[in-house]
């Protein structure tokens, strides 16, 4: 009897935990995730701008497990539905969201997400968060206020037409310290510097809406050596490639431009010139790469400054070029999932 209360004691505990897995591109975030969650009985949850949409899997690197099958689900949010990838006790969510022609906010992802999650604990499960888009992922643990500022239409076509130097000196104009405060490639992103303006300009947050879902979770972040990630990146490119990527585009093609939000994606943009007969492939592959590094220099220095939050460690890291790296974090996500028995 003492037996079965010490379980259904546990299971109370856990009923609102949280695992994050994080770090730059390339690093076997998913892998690690889909063995957590066998050991854990874990579902994953895709925190990915660009996996969220249909019809792109090679160019947004989803690397759908073999034996892995799409169901739909009955979680729906406005015109979007919800599916998972299947294969017997093991999900995976937040991948086919949206239509590839269509946009996709940071608010459309946490009200579909926060759906997610909550379904997933229902079921007494352990939602496994993994991927490298950190606004995604600081949204979950965090909460954004100003992802639920609604869209201005009536701004932005009046500001659309714009070039991003143009938008660039209106932010500056609303707000000097925001702007400076973006990175390069923001500053260069047309639809992220009209999202900024039309954030500043706005007085209406609703803070209801923008608090975290709970306060247990365990962030487990994996970092390399910059010259082992590279090498990662070249392996995982020549892969995509040898997939089928350049047909997956061309079959994208057929239905929308280079202009939609989904055909910005990294893994799919560095390939208009090939298309258009200005690069050839070694350059085209060579320049992609090198994005690819950016990105992931990107991302570690985002996931740095989220390693302390409030004076507190919150992501623990694990080198994944050292030996026994997945062995110590077994034993850390053991140590928070379970509770200690009398």
């Amino acid at each position: 009897m003492q037996s079965k209360n010490i379980q259904v004691h546990q299971a109370e505990k856990n009923s609102k935990k949280l695992l994050v897995i994080c770090g730059p591109t390339s690093t076997g975030k998913t892998s690690l995730a889909l063995c957590l969650a066998k050991k854990f009985k874990g579902e994953l949850v895709s925190a990915d701008s660009r996996q969220v949409y249909k019809k792109i899997d090679i160019g947004t690197g989803k690397d759908i497990p073999h034996g892995f099958r799409f169901k739909e689900s009955d979680i729906k949010v406005g015109d979007i539905s919800t599916g998972f990838y299947e294969n017997k006790d093991l999900r995976i969510w937040g991948y086919d969201l949206v239509d590839p022609g269509k946009t996709f906010s940071v608010q459309d992802y946490l009200t579909i997400i926060e759906k997610v999650i909550a379904d997933i604990w229902k079921r007494k499960k352990l939602p496994v968060v993994v991927g490298g888009t950190g606004l995604y992922i600081k949204g979950i643990v965090d909460g954004i206020p100003t992802s639920f500022i609604p869209r201005d239409n009536k701004l932005r076509s009046q500001i659309s037409g714009e070039t991003a130097d143009e938008l660039f000196k209106m932010l500056i104009g609303i707000n000097k310290k925001r702007a400076e405060r973006m990175n390069d490639s923001d500053r260069k992103n047309p639809r992220r510097l009209i999202r900024a303006i039309e954030i500043e300009k706005s007085k209406s947050i609703e803070k209801k809406k923008c608090l975290p879902l709970t306060d247990e979770v365990l962030m487990i972040g994996l970092k390399a050596p910059r010259e082992y990630i590279l090498e990662k990146i070249k392996k995982r490119v020549k892969k995509r490639i040898k997939t089928g990527l350049v047909c997956e585009i061309c079959k994208l093609l057929k239905l929308l431009s280079w202009d939609s939000q989904s055909m910005t994606s990294l893994g799919i943009r560095q390939w208009k010139p090939y298309f258009e007969g200005s690069k050839n492939y070694e350059l085209i592959i060579n320049d992609w790469i090198k994005q690819e590094f950016q990105y992931a220099k990107r991302q570690m220095t985002w996931f740095r400054k989220e390693t302390y939050s409030k004076g507190a460690k919150r992501i623990i890291w694990f080198d994944i070029s050292k030996r026994n790296w997945l062995a110590g974090v077994e034993k850390e996500v053991k140590k928070w999932y379970k509770v200690k028995t009398p």
